[in-house]
């Protein structure tokens, strides 16, 4: 684990990035450009920003794609748990950390959910009874032990989403970065999976950095935003802050509309006691203006 001490704290950086630049193989400029970042261990961290940012390409990074199977130019300094990702092979680091992609069809290939959950540990080698009770447990922290024998490509969008959870979930990784997870869902299903994501952050202490666009639901989830254009982090710190920030909006990504109506009734000369990022929030604020 990175210790960093700080003039006021002990920061444990789970995740420790320095002028981190990056070029695809071919590829005529860089896609990260002197990326500097810090993810404490046990944050929930959200990552946005426009299409074709580096988002993606900066979570490939953190568990190894980059470079080892892209490929491709990598600079700078890059340790995730403790790790250089440079020093380590793929294989080494998923063990610390999981990806869990956009589509889930993309990680669902076994005929039945159990299987497709007891893949990665199978590839372990790990023993027959271990891995049965690592299979059960992350099928019961999704939410999905009723559907074990079930095939995956029978399943709804929503329930998938929780298998391909549940199969990097049964590796027990401290880091899981999930790649837009809800893009395929509906606004239901995308809610039930950020409930999971955050109950496994907050329950088991999983650093979580999760790349998304629809900040109306996740934004209350999270205390880390990071925001990403043209290969650069621009904005990165606490939710409130970023999302009331002039930059953000200009950079024209998804500010919650919570902070959309707080913006408004400012201009409007209403007065309220902070910058609330869920609807929630909002209502309650909006109920103690009311009440006064």
């Amino acid at each position: 684990m990175l210790l960093r001490d700080t003039a006021a704290t002990l920061i444990l950086a789970v995740i420790e990035t320095s002028g981190l630049t990056y070029s695809y193989p071919g590829a005529n400029k860089p896609s990260l450009r002197d990326v500097n970042l810090t993810v404490e261990k046990g944050e929930f961290a959200i990552l946005t920003g426009p299409s074709g940012c580096g988002k993606t390409t900066l979570c490939r990074c953190f568990n190894g794609l980059i470079p080892h199977f892209y490929g491709g130019e990598l600079k700078g300094d890059l340790r995730v748990a403790d790790l250089s990702v440079n020093e380590r092979s793929t294989g080494e680091m998923a063990k610390h950390v999981g990806l869990v992609f956009q589509n889930p069809e993309n990680q669902l290939f076994a005929l039945s959910v159990e299987k497709d959950v007891a893949f990665g540990l199978e590839n372990l080698g790990m023993p027959r009874e271990q891995m049965r009770e690592r299979v059960d447990w992350a099928l019961k922290m999704t939410g999905i032990e009723d559907l074990r024998e079930r095939a995956p490509h029978e399943l709804s969008g929503g329930q998938q989403q929780r298998v391909a959870i549940a199969s990097v979930l049964a590796m027990q990784p401290e880091i899981i970065v999930f790649d837009e997870p809800t893009s395929f869902l509906d606004p239901l299903g995308a809610q039930r999976i950020f409930e999971v994501i955050s109950h496994l952050n907050k329950q088991l202490g999983i650093t979580v950095i999760l790349v998304e666009h629809r900040l109306d639901l996740a934004a209350k989830y999270a205390g880390h935003v990071i925001i990403m254009d043209e290969g650069k982090i621009v904005l990165d710190g606490a939710p409130r802050e970023i999302f009331s920030s002039e930059r953000a909006w200009l950079l024209g990504v998804g500010i919650p509309k919570a902070v959309r109506l707080w913006r408004l009734l400012e201009e409007a000369g209403v007065a309220l006691k902070g910058v609330p990022v869920s609807s929630e929030e909002a209502i309650q604020y909006l109920r103690e203006v009311l009440w006064r």
